[in-house]
């Protein structure tokens, strides 16, 4: 099965260190949990891998295929998709509009049949349309397809970026955050979500806060504090390693 594999990642900004040496396995099929406190390295680990920011020293590797220092487009193109700690919405565009510029990398016209409405152009946009429409109706969306995304409920703006990012139908899927400020009847409805994504065969990497709905989706976690791991395993083992209780939990019996 396929891996996104990270070997010795690092990240120095300066004589800053904001990663070192992170070594972490995702595969597909399966939801992969990544916690820490603030300012651990999380987002920072999803930004190099998906080529928003530049690798200081290491690999990533999806596959057999090395994208450690490729662009954010090959990125996407072998296989990748992410979502944002700060939703990133076009708020004006519609809800399908928003779902449909996921299925760009899949174009296969010119800009110029498109342009002139050749016959080729005007299929394509019809099967695309199609798609996102069948996107909306998994993520229960489909009422909402003509409205300006920025109108939606928190909530519901999720489900349409990660409708977004589902349409490009990636091998891997990286969710920084997915349910800040969510209440637990919409992450509970995010948890289906997340579940269907590895019973498809897709590779989850969880990035979250809420450490007890981490434990609860993922069969491994890995634990950052400092841009360095200090602990991976099972939900078990990590939440009862001396070492996390200290770092992202704060010690101390009530821990």
């Amino acid at each position: 099965m396929t891996m996104l594999k990270l070997r010795n990642l690092s990240k120095r900004f300066g004589g800053v260190v904001a990663s070192e040496d992170v070594n972490m396995d995702v595969p597909g099929g399966k939801i992969t949990g990544l916690i820490g406190p603030n300012g651990a390295g999380k987002t920072t680990i999803v930004n190099m891998i998906t080529g928003m920011m530049p690798v200081t020293g290491g690999t990533i590797h999806v596959g057999d295929t090395d994208i450690t220092h490729a662009p954010a487009h090959e990125i996407c193109r072998a296989g990748l998709a992410r979502t944002f700690q700060n939703i990133r919405l076009l708020s004006e565009a519609s809800v399908l509009d928003n779902v449909m510029i996921g299925l760009h990398r899949h174009e296969r016209s010119s800009t110029m049949a498109a342009l002139f409405g050749l016959p080729a152009a005007a299929r394509e946009t019809a099967e695309m349309t199609e798609r996102a429409l069948a996107l909306l109706a998994e993520f229960g969306l489909t009422r909402f397809a003509d409205y300006p995304a920025g109108g939606l409920s928190y909530g519901h703006q999720r489900k349409v970026e990660m409708a977004r990012a589902m349409a490009a139908e990636p091998d891997f899927i990286l969710l920084d955050e997915p349910i800040a400020g969510m209440n637990d009847v919409e992450s509970d409805a995010l948890a289906d979500i997340f579940r269907g994504f590895a019973a498809a065969g897709k590779g989850v990497l969880l990035i979250e806060h809420n450490v007890r709905f981490v434990a609860r989706m993922c069969s491994h976690i890995y634990v950052l504090d400092g841009g360095r791991l200090i602990s991976e395993g099972t939900p078990d083992h990590v939440l009862n390693d001396p070492v996390v209780i200290t770092a992202y939990l704060g010690g101390g019996d009530d821990a």
